[in-house]
């Protein structure tokens, strides 16, 4: 599955597995809804995929990181 033109990215967790992230970019970047998990966890994101760390991310957006 492909990323497309900044619309996914991959948000690192601290437990070292990685969450596929669809981010809207209408929405502000402190708001949670901006940020909607859609992808299982992987061990290892794509090469081209661009990488967030889970403390760049608003509190509530970090929760649902965890429900994969």
């Amino acid at each position: 599955m492909g990323l497309k033109h900044g619309k996914y990215v991959y948000v690192k967790r601290s437990d070292g597995w990685y969450v596929k992230v669809r981010v809207l970019k209408g929405a502000p970047s402190d708001r949670p809804e901006k940020y909607l998990v859609v992808g299982p966890r992987v061990r290892v994101p794509p090469l081209n995929a661009r990488v967030l760390l889970e403390a760049e991310l608003p509190e509530e957006a970090r929760k649902r990181l965890y429900e994969v």
